[in-house]
């Protein structure tokens, strides 16, 4: 109850229980938008609420949040109350739109707010100014959850459910769709987020889930007896993020919650278009390297990095925004045609530079140039005027020059140093995985040390595929180890190029590989260094 505004936003959904409002959840088109839309869709009903539906936006066609043109599209199921969920904090037209047409708005939201907050009936973020709520780094389908545990302690006091007739839901049952979203959306697992994550983790591997996730991880090749926290963000949140990226996120919120064969279908057709998804941001990374090839020729100094295509699929640019930082360790604007005008960014920092504080300064300094903006510290996104992307560019790079300092700009790798022989085993393997969840802010263990290189191959053109001895396993002749490095190579490299020398230092995580039912050890490499 510490979170600002939760109990007067609990009462307006209350009100609308016993009145029979029409409610309507308007969601987000990502990962976290469509767990927190399947979340307030499922659990309200349970609360009593009978006319509730949702409506989540486009990106092609109404872009994010509430806007006004979303509010004109809602109008004609005549909603009483629309409740936005991971967006609403910076929609100020939207807002002030539907409250004019005689609408309540309840916002719940996790991102930070802007100087002015929209005029809805009560606002629930763990972020806005004056908040008490001891946990800042919830998600979007975290802020819902909670909101929902106060809507039940206040149906609970004031003999609600007894006056419905109906018994109070077990809200532990939709932590399955709380931990997913807050793995996926890469908020920082902090104790409190850590708790949600793990008990979710805990219901999936019990088969205590909706039939959604089930699927999903099912066509992903995944186990679900055997999930961690990292088959939720690279397994099931890309599937379902493709469906906001390429098409329209009410197949992935749909496949959240339909009933097992219904919700199969909807997998194998999100699959599809994560394969889809793929395709396209292979073709856009190339581009993106050639692009990167010949502003290195023009500049050695580079710090913050905008890169537009008209080509490039304004779906895709957060994930290839993603990969050039990666590469490039600097803060990095992807940009794709937009409106009529206007070229839709992605961007993507690096530790201890502020994203979007350097968008609200780039703001204040060049006026006009932004039509809008958004996000975290470690990612946001933004509209520009297309007249203005030169400036735009110039203004970016000059902005992170004047906050970055060469220890940022310089990639560090951390690790916890090298395993002993005796540690490299399976036992190691479930320690670590039942130390989890893992994940932003609370890193996986990451080790270090020299290997010889028994045997090498490439696979798929860019993955290399490795048997490793340890350097200090020399008395110990039966001791091979398999590796696996994703993504190491572009396609183009000759054969002497991705050859590897017969001894490296890699950084590595350890990791069980199942294949037909046996479980054996294998190096997750994360770095290679050959000098």
């Amino acid at each position: 109850m510490t979170l600002k505004g939760v109990e007067q936003a609990a009462n307006i959904l209350l009100k609308a229980i016993h009145t029979q409002a029409r409610i309507l959840i308007v969601g987000d088109f990502d990962v976290d938008g469509a767990t927190s839309t399947a979340l307030a869709m499922r659990a309200l009903p349970l609360f009593g609420a009978r006319n509730v539906s949702y409506l989540v936006p486009n990106r092609f066609n109404f872009g994010y949040g509430l806007s006004v043109a979303l509010v004109e599209a809602a109008l004609k199921d005549k909603p009483d109350l629309i409740v936005t969920v991971d967006n609403g904090i910076s929609s100020l037209e939207g807002v002030a739109f539907a409250r004019q047409q005689g609408i309540d708005v309840l916002v719940t939201d996790h991102h930070l707010p802007g100087d002015t907050l929209p005029q809805a009936n009560a606002i629930v973020n763990p972020n806005q100014p004056h908040d008490e709520f001891a946990s800042k780094n919830l998600c979007g389908v975290g802020v819902m959850f909670y909101l929902l545990l106060a809507l039940r302690k206040i149906m609970r006091e004031q003999g609600s459910f007894e006056q419905l007739s109906i018994a109070e839901p077990n809200l532990a049952a939709f932590l399955d769709l709380v931990a997913l979203g807050t793995v996926a959306d890469v908020v920082p697992l902090d104790r409190n987020n850590r708790i949600l994550v793990s008990e979710g983790l805990k219901r999936i591997r019990h088969d205590q889930c909706c039939p959604g996730i089930t699927a999903l991880l099912r066509v992903a090749g995944r186990t679900p007896a055997n999930i961690v926290a990292a088959d939720m963000g690279f397994a099931v949140g890309p599937r379902l993020n493709a469906a906001g990226r390429l098409d329209d996120m009410t197949i992935g919120i749909e496949c959240l919650l339909a009933e097992t064969d219904r919700a199969y279908q909807l997998a194998q057709q999100l699959n599809d278009l994560n394969l889809e998804r793929r395709s396209i941001e292979a073709d856009m990374k190339q581009t993106a390297l050639e692009y990167l090839e010949h502003l290195q020729t023009e500049n050695n100094d580079l710090f913050g990095i905008t890169l537009f295509d008209e080509s490039w699929h304004q779906g895709v640019i957060g994930i290839l925004a993603s990969r050039v930082k990666e590469k490039m360790h600097r803060p990095v604007v992807i940009m794709a045609p937009g409106d009529e005008g206007e070229i839709k960014g992605s961007a993507r920092s690096i530790p201890g530079i502020h994203i979007r504080d350097v968008f609200a300064a780039i703001d204040a300094l060049h006026p006009g140039i932004i039509v809008k903006f958004g996000g975290h510290a470690m990612a946001a996104g933004l509209t520009i005027k297309a007249t203005g992307y030169e400036q735009f560019a110039r203004a970016f790079d000059q902005q992170v020059e004047r906050v970055a300092n060469e220890d940022i700009l310089s990639p560090q790798i951390l690790t916890d140093g090298a395993l002993e022989m005796q540690e490299f085993d399976l036992q190691t393997v479930e320690l670590l995985e039942n130390a989890g969840p893992w994940g932003q802010g609370f890193p996986e263990p990451l080790f270090a040390g020299e290997f010889e290189v028994v045997s090498q191959r490439v696979l798929k053109d860019k993955h290399y595929k490795l048997v490793l001895k340890p350097q200090l396993a020399a008395e110990q002749e039966n001791l091979y180890l398999d590796g696996i490095a994703f993504n190491r190579l572009e396609g183009h490299e000759s054969d002497e190029e991705r050859q590897l020398p017969e001894q490296i230092f890699i950084s590595y995580r350890l990791n069980a590989n199942e294949f037909n039912g046996r479980r054996n050890l294998q190096l997750m490499i994360d770095t290679i260094h050959t000098g």
